[in-house]
């Protein structure tokens, strides 16, 4: 019985596949923050004209916190009280769904065809 032996990848094959995975991780990571889909909240609940840490929730510990990170509680309003929003429409929902299930089976798919190849490559077609 012959021994597998794994195709050679050159160098510059290595380090375009690492490019590309470089540019697809900061692509998936980046690229909902420009276009305003993910990241700091849009919204700010209990909007208030004159807060004080009271009012915000801040006990002496925190407020002395904020302020050694130079925040009053004028400054300090919008980051404390900002609130996610977790809304989704239904469409959206469906949409995720679909493209996860239609990915994890062509993850099958692919895997079936190289396990083929590779059976193929060792034992021969039979």
């Amino acid at each position: 019985m012959a021994h597998y032996e794994a195709p050679k990848q050159s160098k510059a094959g290595q380090l375009l596949d690492v490019v590309v995975l470089v540019v697809l991780t900061i692509g998936a990571l980046f690229v909902p923050l420009w276009m305003g889909m993910a990241g700091a909240a849009k919204t700010v609940a209990n909007p208030d004209a004159n807060p004080t840490w009271e009012s915000l929730g801040q006990n002496a510990v925190q407020a002395a916190q904020y302020e050694k990170l130079g925040y009053t509680p004028e400054t300090a309003h919008d980051l404390i009280l900002a609130r996610f929003d977790y809304s989704f429409t239904t469409a959206a929902l469906v949409v995720m769904i679909a493209v996860i299930v239609l990915y994890y089976f062509l993850m099958l798919r692919f895997s079936e065809v190289e396990y083929r190849e590779v059976i193929s490559e060792k034992f021969g077609d039979k």
